[in-house]
């Protein structure tokens, strides 16, 4: 029997003619890749050069993709958390050398003492998952997790190494700026950032929103990625799978009403490339200064390279931290110039910025692939943005 007989796929949007492979790349993503829905924003010294989307919202095609379709970033939201501890930085509210118990007292306990903030907005803080089981409703609890955080001891010794905090970062840098604003991340984000610029990016999703968003498709886990899963080490089943959380869970309204500032941004590719062009643009959005040009630089100050404890295996090299958002590197994973940088999103979605290029890149979909970074269909875009320069 024939399966169904979907329309043909139409890109929408606009594309200087400069970057059509970008749009060529895009088109190959839903031909070649596998894609279902997705946009893709590219500014290049603060002009819009690339808006495309296309494709589906759903699974069953139903509703195809549109210019203001949202979506669950999943990481990608980190570079807006670091983004507003940054912000705090320029303000002399914040020392990203000082210990975090500074701000937050009841951190030191666990011999967290040394543990400083810039440990924790560089991965090596030494608290990449919770030690205790901790269930996807317990997630949901702000006071409870960030009560657990600061009541543990490290999985190493802080400042030594990375070991990407997937979920415990935003709770971490998070509750460090509630503890300075007296708001959650997600609210100062919309006070001092997005609402003022009018960005369509919030952490977690408005009730009024929800016929906005696109459902995520989780990735098919393979049988081999099954068993490198169960041959982790502990602090990276720690971090990765306690609690285990994917589409279904994203897909739901306790996730979208809850403040999860690692993992449960919602935006459109245009909101994602704007936030990023603000620290491509050396803390500018259009003619306003958002950020010191000191702070960008500070965002991609390197921590060390070292193979991760949690995601090195997803590596063909070493990755390096900035204080926020990770450096291209080696692995040229944000483009052929070392020090971009920029922040994936579980299962495919990117946000990346450029200074030296003054360029920004927004990218998001739903269909989640199985890759912890660096999927193929992000790969695939950059490297055509970067021939059009």
């Amino acid at each position: 029997m024939a399966g169904p007989a979907f329309p043909i796929l139409q890109i929408e949007g606009h594309c200087d003619e400069q970057f059509a492979e970008v749009r060529h790349a895009f088109a190959a993503n839903f031909r070649d890749r596998g894609e279902l829905g997705a946009a893709i924003t590219v500014q290049v010294g603060g002009e819009v050069v690339v808006d495309l989307w296309g494709g589906w919202a759903d699974p069953g095609r139903t509703r195809p993709w549109e210019r203001d379709t949202l979506v669950n970033v999943w990481s990608t939201t980190k570079g807006p958390v670091a983004m507003c501890a940054h912000l705090l930085a320029d303000r002399g509210l914040l020392d990203l050398d000082a210990p975090v118990a500074t701000y937050w007292p009841e951190f030191e306990a666990g011999g967290k003492s040394n543990v400083l903030v810039r440990h924790l907005l560089s991965h090596r803080a030494g608290l990449a998952g919770l030690r205790e089981s901790h269930s996807v409703a317990q997630l949901y609890d702000w006071e409870l997790t960030t009560d657990r955080l600061a009541g543990m001891e490290p999985w190493w010794e802080p400042g030594t190494q990375s070991g990407y905090h997937a979920l415990t970062y935003g709770f971490l840098v998070g509750e460090v700026i509630r503890r300075i604003t007296g708001v959650l991340p997600g609210e100062f984000l919309q006070q001092e950032i997005t609402r003022p610029l009018g960005i369509d990016f919030t952490i977690g999703l408005p009730g009024k929103e929800s016929g906005r968003a696109a459902e995520l498709v989780h990735a098919q886990v393979s049988a081999d990625s099954a068993s490198l899963m169960a041959q982790l080490p502990p602090v990276a089943l720690a971090a990765l799978a306690n609690p285990a959380v994917g589409a279904a869970e994203a897909n739901s309204s306790p996730w979208r009403a809850a403040e999860i500032p690692a993992a449960n941004g919602h935006a459109t590719a245009r909101a994602v490339c704007a936030l990023y062009g603000i620290l491509a643009r050396r803390g500018l959005h259009g003619d306003r200064q958002i950020l010191s040009a000191e702070a960008v630089e500070r965002v991609r100050e390197g921590q060390g390279a070292c193979r991760d404890l949690v995601i090195g295996s997803g590596f063909t090299q070493d990755t390096e931290a900035g204080l926020g958002l990770w450096l291209s590197g080696a692995n040229a994973s944000y483009g052929p110039n070392r020090r971009a940088f920029g922040h994936d999103g579980f299962g495919g979605s990117c946000g990346l910025a450029d200074p030296e290029a003054e360029l920004s890149l927004g990218y998001v979909m739903n269909r989640m692939g199985p890759h912890i970074a660096d999927d193929p269909r992000k790969m695939a875009l950059i490297e055509a943005l970067y021939s059009a320069l």
